[in-house]
This record gives structure tokens, C-alpha cells and sequence, in this order.
């Protein structure tokens, strides 16, 4: 009879250690080394595939690998595909993170719901049968084709595997699964790696894609150690502000396809609906007539959207100006504030600034520059701005408009819309064909110009 083994593993960071340590040496915490046991011949909760296990490999030239189209699962939903790449990949394993309550398991039923021809096993560790069913009948969808498995056991779960032989598996969450090959409890480290590892190598042994709903942590990252988001194909974030309608998934980690793809949801009472048009949606209620209102077309991965920037500029009824973002970045704020004082001659150091990205989206385009301080001047001065008038431009300290990538896109986008005119810097006005466009595009190259060219 073999031996038995054990091991020391910090349970925080995964370090691994021969004997007991009372201070973990890679993360520092203190009475963290957990002790476990490690078998004589590793124990596979994974059922072997036939001729793969087995099968004798060796080394190939790359100019005799065939490079074929990898053929994709088609999700029936046109925002996931997006995303993923143009749809599923088999054996690919998805990872998708997001806040409590963001929409993540619903996100997935509904997927899981829809007549995609596919045997699916939906494994929930968090919620029980009747929860599931409520939520499917609040969505109002129902499908012959859904299994539903309600355990946190990896060996029960793989059994089941075995048995309705799925052609896709959804498991909620990974934080939940435990493994009985290790002592841990439920969401640490060891037990986070094990099981992600084994539904990793089920995923490439069966050709099953299997997504996984993860925990994120209260600073944003998802919970867990740091190889979990390394071994998996995909990794999708879900997020927005749930005193909003609108949802983002966003793709932060893809093998199989670009990571600049967004797909854009509008939270319902009856589930999440793909968004087509969300430029309309988000400039729904722009008024012509009100101050500190500017447009910019704004490219989120590689979609172009026309996001409207509220600005409100008051004088400070304390000592101290109040300075406040909400979807943009505060830091950049601040520093286009110091362009407008220095470099325009504005003084508003004095005043109040508030910043607003409707929608209750969080814009990083560094396109949006020139909206912002558009929308600022005009709160100061109490004037709107022209009705049909779209921007996009990136802010130097020197008071410069740099340009933007992807400024057909921006300028298509405006033109479908309806808008007139369109500000842009003057690098970008070289390479657009303005005889095919029904949109007045105005170049300026510094932001003294483009504030005459908006207000005259």
C-alpha cells in the first residue's frame, strides 16, 4: 500500500509548503497553512475520454498544423455572441464574473432557456430547484432540453455528467463546488484551483463547453486565486448600476476571439433583452434647449455609441469646490479643468463641478475629452449648445485636440442618429471621404477653436 502524503497549502494564497509555517512566507498571514492530503497516484474526478488519455503524441512542424475555422455554438442571443466571438466555442470554459445581484444567473438561464438544440446541465450550488423554476417562470421561458443538478459535490456533479451526457454545462459558481480530496472549505483557494482544473480538463477531453459563474471581491476582481482567470478560454465581466436599466457584458479575456467586444442588456421584469441601437436609448432624453448637455461619440471596443455628458457648474457655497464624477474618471476631470484655466482662461476654480455619464455607464474613451469640457462650459456660461451637434476629440495639456481612433465609425454613427455636425480634430479631417457623408464635419485643431466653433 502507497504511503500517504500530506502537504501544507496556505489557504489565502495557495502557497505550498513541506512542513507547518506559522507565517505563510508569499502573502504574510499569519495561521493560515492548512494541512492536506496528497494521494500516491492522483485521484481523477474527471471520466476519461476514449483514445485521448492514451493516445501517443509528439512534436509537429507549424507549417504542417492546418489552421481550420473553429466551429461555433450559436447562443440565440446576438449581444453573447458578440462577445464571444461570433458564438461558443466547444470545450472552451467561460468564466463570467460580476456583482451580487448584477443579473449573472439570470443572464445564463435565459441562455439556457432558449431552443438551442442542446442538452444543457444547469448546476446551481447557490439555489435550489424551486428558485430556479420561479426565476424561469419570471422570464417566462420554458425548454425540454434543461437539466437542472443542485449540489456543490465535483465527484456528484461529474457523476451526473456521466450519465445525461450534456452538450453543455453551466455551473453557479465555482466558489461553491468542493471536492472531497481536500479538507478545505467551500471557496478557498485549493478548493477554487481543483475543481476549476478538473472541469478545465473535462472541457478539452469531452469537446463540452462548460461556463462558470464567479464570485468578484469588493474592490472588482474576481474572488479566487489569480491562475483561475490564466487556465480558462474566456473571461467575461458583467457590470452596471443596478439603480439603472442597462447592463454590460464585457469581454476581458478571449482565445478564440477579440477581447474589444461589448454587449449591451436592458434589464426587464421579465429578463435581460439585448439592446440593438443603444445610442437611441441613451440619447432618448437629450434636450436642444438645456445647458451643460454635450453628445460624443464614444467607442466602447469597437462599437461605436453616442453617450450624453451632463455637466453642472455652480458657485461653491463652501470655502472648497466640490468636484464630483459619476461614470469618469475624477482624475481626468481635474486635469481638464486645469487645460480650461489655463490654456483658455476660464476661471472656475472657485466653483462647484458635477459630471454625469447618462445612462449609468462608465465611459474610459479618451474621446470624450471634448465633450466634457463642452458640457462644462456650457453650465458655466448658461447657453446650450446646438441641437444636431456631435463631438469627439482627446485633450492635451497644451490645450491640443489629439486625434481618435476609429473616427469613420463615430461619424457614421452621428450621421445615422440624424445629427448635423460633427467635431473632430483636424488629424482625423485627412482620411474621411466627406463627399459620401450628409454630416458637416468641422475640423479644429485646439480647444480655443472648438469652443468658437460651438458657441461662437
Amino acid at each position: 500500500m502507497a504511503k500517504q502524503k500530506t502537504a501544507w497549502v496556505c489557504s489565502e494564497c495557495g502557497q505550498e509548503s513541506a512542513k507547518w509555517v506559522g507565517r505563510c512566507p508569499s502573502c504574510h498571514e499569519w495561521n493560515t497553512m492548512k494541512e492536506i492530503r496528497i494521494a500516491a497516484e492522483e485521484p481523477s474526478a474527471v471520466p476519461a475520454v476514449a483514445g485521448r488519455a492514451d493516445a501517443k503524441r509528439t512534436a509537429v512542424r507549424l507549417t504542417d498544423v492546418r489552421a481550420e475555422q473553429i466551429p461555433r455554438i450559436d447562443m440565440h442571443d446576438a449581444e453573447f455572441n458578440r462577445v464571444l466571438g461570433g458564438g461558443l466555442v466547444p470545450g472552451s470554459l467561460v468564466l463570467l464574473g460580476g456583482e451580487p445581484g448584477i443579473g449573472k444567473s439570470t443572464l445564463l438561464l435565459q441562455t439556457a432557456l432558449k431552443p438551442l438544440a442542446r442538452r444543457i446541465l444547469y448546476v446551481s450550488g447557490e439555489e435550489s430547484e424551486q428558485q430556479i423554476k420561479l426565476r424561469a417562470d419570471r422570464i417566462a421561458q420554458a425548454s425540454d432540453n434543461l437539466l437542472l443538478f443542485c449540489d456543490s459535490s465535483l465527484e456528484r456533479i461529474f457523476n451526473v455528467i456521466s450519465e445525461v451526457q450534456p452538450e453543455l454545462v453551466v455551473i453557479d459558481s465555482i466558489q461553491t463546488l468542493t471536492s472531497e480530496t481536500l479538507d478545505s472549505t467551500a471557496g478557498s483557494i485549493t478548493q477554487i484551483r481543483w475543481c476549476a482544473a478538473a472541469l478545465l480538463k473535462y472541457a478539452k477531453e469531452s469537446n463540452v463547453p462548460v461556463i462558470l459563474v464567479g464570485h468578484i471581491t469588493k474592490d472588482g476582481a474576481l474572488a479566487g486565486p489569480k491562475v483561475l482567470e490564466h487556465i480558462v478560454d474566456v473571461v467575461l465581466q458583467f457590470e452596471g448600476d443596478r439603480q439603472h436599466f442597462y447592463r454590460i457584458l464585457r469581454g476581458m479575456k478571449n482565445r478564440f476571439g477579440s477581447t474589444s467586444e461589448l454587449g449591451i442588456y436592458e434589464m426587464r421584469q421579465e429578463g435581460l433583452r439585448p439592446v440593438d441601437n443603444p445610442s437611441e436609448m441613451l440619447l432618448s432624453g437629450s434636450g436642444g434647449e438645456l445647458s451643460g448637455v454635450a453628445v460624443c461619440a464614444a467607442v466602447e471596443g469597437i462599437r461605436p455609441l453616442l453617450i450624453e455628458v451632463q455637466a453642472l457648474v455652480s458657485t461653491a457655497a463652501y470655502g472648497t469646490p466640490q468636484r464630483s464624477a459619476t461614470g469618469f474618471d475624477l482624475r481626468r476631470m481635474n486635469m481638464l479643468l486645469a487645460v480650461l484655466e489655463k490654456r483658455v482662461g476660464f476661471k472656475i476654480g472657485a466653483k462647484d463641478v458635477f459630471l454625469n455619464i447618462a445612462g449609468g455607464l462608465r465611459v474610459t474613451d479618451t474621446a470624450i475629452d471634448l465633450s466634457v469640457i463642452a458640457a462644462i462650459l456650457s453650465s458655466n456660461v448658461d447657453t446650450p449648445l446646438e441641437r444636431g451637434v456631435a463631438m469627439a476629440g482627446e485633450v492635451g495639456l497644451s490645450g491640443e485636440l489629439r486625434p481618435v481612433t476609429r473616427i469613420a465609425q463615430r461619424v457614421t454613427e452621428a450621421e445615422k442618429l440624424g445629427f448635423t455636425r460633427f467635431l473632430l480634430p483636424q488629424a482625423n479631417a485627412k482620411g474621411l471621404d466627406k463627399q459620401r457623408l450628409n454630416i458637416k464635419i468641422v475640423p479644429v485643431g485646439t480647444v480655443t477653436e472648438a469652443l468658437r466653433a460651438l458657441f461662437g
